[in-house]
């Protein structure tokens, strides 16, 4: 069996209609949209909306974790728009996941981001695209489990959920070969991301259903530039799948 396994897609529709060539089946492990691109400020929602000057200035405010300010930034911004602000998102939200859906191969089994919107998903999802979050699949012999979204952090990302409702849906899906999430277990080495010079919030309840279960891999994305993209705890290796909407190309996996 040949897999491909992608995370942070953040809109590269394009790579991600070639992304399952020669693979029987793809993985997703979430964050299809881009709502704001922090290495071209051009690019994405938030600068469609109000120019790559304002993102360049928002995400400055973020990455000095001026985070009051931003958000005043932000809501001042959203104040000039007609309308709910809520529409104007989701309208442009919309329109990425159309194209996104549409390029994504099948078989695909996917699960959130915690920059994503669920509820959407039923929507533009396809034949063959399989969604899960805190649930199981069989592929190749092997079993996968999948969980989506994020940890809740000053950011404040639409997919973010608490820690005991993250800590459900691991237990949910038991022992595995295979534990599929979109954000790490709480290891600093994989958390750390080098260019942002921050951690990002890995989990816990990974960590210790890692080390009590030790499926054979914990595949993972949400930290695009890891001090470490690969450990192992115990026998279970432990690999960050990579930045997709940087290299376009997914992560293979084989047995």
């Amino acid at each position: 069996m040949r897999i491909h396994v992608v995370s942070d897609v953040h809109g590269r529709a394009d790579a991600l209609a070639r992304a399952g060539d020669g693979a029987d089946a793809l993985i997703c492990l979430g964050d299809l949209i881009l709502f704001i691109d922090y290495a071209d400020h051009a690019q994405g929602i938030f600068p469609a909306l109000f120019g790559a000057q304002k993102a360049a200035e928002y995400v400055a405010l973020r990455t000095a974790k001026r985070f009051d300010e931003a958000r005043e930034m932000s809501a001042a911004l959203w104040a000039t728009l007609d309308g709910d602000p809520r529409e104007h998102i989701e309208r442009n939200v919309r329109a990425q996941y159309a194209a996104l859906f549409a390029a994504m191969p099948a078989p695909a089994y996917l699960t959130y981001g915690n920059v994503d919107i669920p509820r959407l998903w039923p929507e533009f999802a396809q034949p063959g695209h399989h969604v899960l979050d805190g649930q199981v699949a069989e592929i190749g012999g092997l079993r996968f489990g999948f969980v989506g979204g994020g940890l809740r952090t000053p950011y404040r990302t639409p997919y973010e959920i608490s820690d005991e409702e993250y800590a459900a849906k691991v237990e949910a899906i038991g022992e595995v070969d295979v534990l599929c999430c979109h954000i790490p277990p709480a290891v600093p080495e994989l958390l750390y991301d080098v260019v942002a010079r921050r951690f990002e919030r890995g989990s816990e309840a990974t960590l210790e259903a890692i080390r009590r279960t030790q499926p054979r891999y914990a595949l993972f994305g949400h930290v695009h530039n890891p001090l470490h993209d690969r450990i192992r705890v115990g026998r279970t290796e432990c690999l960050n799948v990579g930045h997709f909407r940087g290299r376009g190309v997914p992560f293979v996996l084989e047995w």
